[in-house]
């Protein structure tokens, strides 16, 4: 168990960031800023945006799909935190499950798949337990994953066996 509640050295968090109300593309910049503000980040690397079909409840808008890597040094609950706190400032409504969202942040994994953090907070849970289950969080997670990742053999192995990768397009390549 990592210790998510103190431990401030440098850490890689990745995370997946998704829009499908009014603006996409602006929500997703406004969540990015929010994130290259925190105290403890070092350094932010952005994936390519992918236009995706609605997973679960299937009657809303598509999404735009992306992925960031953080190289942080603040405890990952801290992170967490900022990241609800983003959501919140940005409109979030969680009143479908799986519903439309202006923005919606999820943190994937801390450094590798090994890495395992289940906080006080129920809703952390590292890596994220369905993130294996989603072509449009694999596409741009793997972009952002340098390919000498010890997890990124894996990740591409677990994508090639979904059937919904057909339902993420590129919408923007990434922008250096």
């Amino acid at each position: 168990m990592h210790d998510a509640i103190t431990d401030t050295a440098k850490k890689n968090l990745y995370i997946a960031l998704g829009s499908n109300v009014g603006d996409r593309e602006s929500w997703l910049a406004k969540a990015l800023a929010a994130l290259n503000r925190l105290p403890g980040v070092r350094q932010m690397v952005c994936s390519a945006v992918y236009d995706t079909d609605p997973v679960g409840y299937t009657e809303q808008a598509s999404f735009l799909n992306m992925a960031v890597k953080l190289e942080v040094e603040m405890p990952v609950v801290m992170v967490f935190r900022c990241m609800r706190e983003i959501e919140t400032s940005l409109g979030r409504r969680r009143e479908i499950h799986w519903g439309p969202r202006t923005i919606d942040l999820d943190l994937l994994m801390v450094d590798n798949l090994d890495v395992q953090i289940r906080a006080y907070d129920p809703e952390l849970i590292v890596p994220h337990p369905r993130m294996l289950e989603r072509a449009f969080v694999l596409i741009p997670l793997l972009d952002v994953l340098e390919r000498q990742h010890p997890d990124y053999e894996k990740l591409e192995q677990c994508l090639q066996l979904l059937s919904d990768r057909e339902g993420v397009r590129l919408w923007r390549e990434a922008v250096p």
